[in-house]
């Protein structure tokens, strides 16, 4: 972690199988990736590594048992914990909250939805989530879709509502001041002149009377 930057680099995970616990690269290249934190978040683990550096302190001083093995949350001992330690501790927790039934993985949806919803976009999501293919985060965060969609069309119908408020206080402006300027809005169309019956001419040129072209016609 370099909390400096407010960065945390993924370059190893633990999977347990059974009892064995099994410590290695992710499982794909995308995995290996930085995120990035806010402050929050780094003001609490920077709160949390003191404490953790003042209870090894204490152990060492104690002559108990500690190695520092480099892991950010770690057993008194400084051993890192079992990968199940903190599915069942997850569970726990929720039961005591008396929440709906969450699974501790559904916090990354969870996270990858809340983000989406934010409007943070589906290739910065991938990223956050270390998936090679952006089809597999566009697949799983669809559901969060038509909520967005919807919010867009508010804004969008807001947009235009606004602007038609602001025509009809113009107008009443205008209709209260006299001497005020009219907004008139522009012709979607060129003004037309309406056509004319041009005058049927006689071989000298003159325009033939009318009545001349009605006694033809009879």
């Amino acid at each position: 972690m370099n909390l400096d930057a407010n960065e945390l680099t993924i370059v190893q995970q633990r999977v347990s199988a059974g009892h064995h616990v099994y410590q290695g690269p992710p499982k794909s290249a995308a995995g290996q990736r930085v995120v990035a934190l806010d402050r929050a978040t780094t003001a609490a683990l920077i709160h949390h590594r003191q404490q953790q550096q003042e209870r090894a302190a204490r152990r060492i001083e104690a002559r108990l048992a500690y190695r520092d093995t480099g892991y950010v949350f770690t057993r008194p001992d400084g051993q890192p914990y079992h990968p199940g330690y903190f599915t069942h501790r997850f569970a726990i927790l929720v039961k005591r909250s008396e929440l709906p039934p969450i699974r501790l993985h559904d916090l990354r949806h969870g996270a990858a939805s809340l983000a989406h919803s934010a409007g943070v976009d589906l290739k910065t999501i991938q990223d956050q989530l270390g998936h090679s293919q952006i089809d597999t985060t566009a697949d799983v965060y669809t559901s969060v879709l038509p909520t967005a969609q919807h919010e867009a069309a508010a804004a969008t119908a807001e947009l235009v509502r606004k602007a038609a408020r602001d025509r009809l206080a113009a107008i009443r402006r205008s209709a209260l001041d006299p001497a005020a300027p009219r907004a008139v809005p522009p012709s979607p169309h060129p003004a037309t002149r309406p056509a004319r019956n041009n005058p049927k001419r006689t071989p000298s040129g003159a325009a033939e009377p009318r009545g001349a072209v009605k006694a033809k016609l009879k």
